[in-house]
C-alpha cells in the first residue's frame, strides 16, 4: 500500500512539475520584451546596431522566443542616424512573465509600465537595481526620452556602439529610480550619459556608475 501510494505521489509530482514548466516555456515563447541577462562585455562596444541585434536574437532564442525578430532598444547619431523607437515594432510587447509593459509606441514613450518588477531579463529574472550590490540599473539605449537619437556632436552613443574607451553613451533607468526625485532619474530610456575614469564607454565606466553594458530588447514581429 506504501509502496504504490509512494509511486502515485511520485507520478502526481511529475506532472505538476511537467506543466510549470510548460506554462513558463509558453509565457517566454510569447515573450516580447526584456533585458539582456548580460552584455558582450566590451563596455559600449556592442559590435554596432547589428552585433546588439544579434545579442537580442541568440538570448530571446535560448529563452524559446527564436521565431521572432528581435532588435535592440538603441539609437544612432550622425550620418543615417536611427531613431531606438522607429526599430521596435508596434507592439503589444510583455515581458517573460506575460505582463504587457505597453501597448504601443505612444504608450511606451509615456505612461508605461517599466518597473524593477517588470523590466524583467529573457530568463524571468529581475535586474539589480538602486539599493542592490551591484547596482546595474543603468540601461544602454542612446535615446531622448522620446526614442529619438541625439544630434551629431557630443557623444551619446559610444561612438554608435562600437567603442570601449574614450566616449558616452545615454543610459535609463530600469527601476525608475536615481540620485534626485526628478524626472530623468525616474526615466527608463534617457537619465544621464555614462562617464569614467577610462574615458565613459569601457566596461569598468559602465560599472562604476551602477551599469553593467545591459540593454532593452524588443520583438518587432
Amino acid at each position: 500500500m506504501n509502496y504504490r501510494m509512494g509511486l502515485s505521489i511520485l507520478a502526481s509530482v511529475a506532472v505538476l512539475s511537467l506543466g510549470g514548466s510548460t506554462g513558463g516555456q509558453a509565457q517566454q515563447s510569447e515573450m516580447s520584451f526584456f533585458v539582456t541577462s548580460a552584455g558582450p562585455g566590451k563596455g559600449g562596444d556592442l559590435g554596432g546596431l547589428s552585433g546588439a541585434d544579434q545579442r537580442c536574437q541568440l538570448l530571446g532564442g535560448a529563452a524559446g522566443a527564436g521565431t521572432k525578430t528581435w532588435h535592440a532598444y538603441l539609437s544612432t547619431q550622425g550620418t543615417g542616424a536611427v531613431n531606438a523607437r522607429d526599430r521596435i515594432g508596434r507592439g503589444p510587447w510583455q515581458n517573460a512573465k506575460g505582463i504587457v509593459i505597453a501597448k504601443d509606441l505612444a504608450e511606451l514613450h509615456g505612461k508605461n509600465d517599466i518597473t524593477k518588477q517588470t523590466a524583467l531579463t529573457e530568463k524571468g529574472e529581475m535586474v539589480n537595481g538602486r539599493g542592490d550590490t551591484p547596482n546595474m540599473h543603468d540601461i544602454l539605449t542612446g535615446s531622448q526620452p522620446d526614442g529619438t537619437a541625439f544630434a551629431a556632436g557630443e557623444d551619446r552613443t559610444c561612438g554608435n556602439w562600437t567603442k570601449s574607451g574614450q566616449g558616452a553613451a545615454m543610459v535609463g533607468h530600469h527601476d525608475r529610480q536615481g540620485l534626485r526625485d526628478d524626472d530623468a532619474s525616474k526615466s527608463w530610456n534617457s537619465s544621464h550619459p555614462s562617464r569614467g575614469p577610462e574615458g565613459g564607454c569601457s566596461q569598468n565606466d559602465l560599472k562604476s556608475t551602477g551599469g553593467n553594458g545591459l540593454f532593452y530588447c524588443f520583438a518587432t514581429k
